[in-house]
């Protein structure tokens, strides 16, 4: 049973932002602080990606544990109310990523998946990730 109306949830569910999240921010403040540029949620690309290195030839998609269906996580759970609905909901967000993932290969672009748990239990190791892409990127494009 939920503890909130109807109305009142979909107010609360209406207000959670699709750009700029906590874990997008922690990730964007760490590459920058490490001497990394970057543009954000470009509208000519697929999927508005989070993070784009265009110097690495990279993508980095920060995905919310929730809106993004994480398997194996606390947050990617089917909510108990309405569960047609979320199911529906969720599964239309994980089909949505796949496709635009396939996409961004398509043009050229090699593509990262980091999950808000992950970076929020462990921002150095997603850091450590990203930069032996883009050493591997550098690396391919001699």
């Amino acid at each position: 049973m939920d503890i909130w109306t109807k109305n009142k949830r979909s107010d609360v569910m209406s207000k959670i932002g699709s750009k700029n999240t906590k874990p997008e921010i922690l990730l964007r403040k760490e590459l920058f602080k490490n001497g990394f540029r970057y543009r954000v949620n470009d509208k000519r690309l697929p999927g508005k990606p989070d993070i784009i290195l265009k110097k690495y030839n990279l993508i980095i998609m920060v995905n919310g544990c929730f809106w993004h269906y994480h398997k194996n996580c606390p947050e990617g759970r089917i909510p108990d109310t309405n569960k047609l609905y979320w199911k529906d909901k969720l599964l239309s967000n994980r089909r949505r990523d796949k496709k635009n993932i396939y996409l961004l290969k398509k043009l050229g672009w090699k593509t990262m998946v980091f999950w808000e748990c992950e970076i929020e239990k462990s921002l150095h190791k997603v850091l450590i990730k990203i930069i032996k892409k883009m050493k591997k990127s550098l690396k391919d494009s001699d």
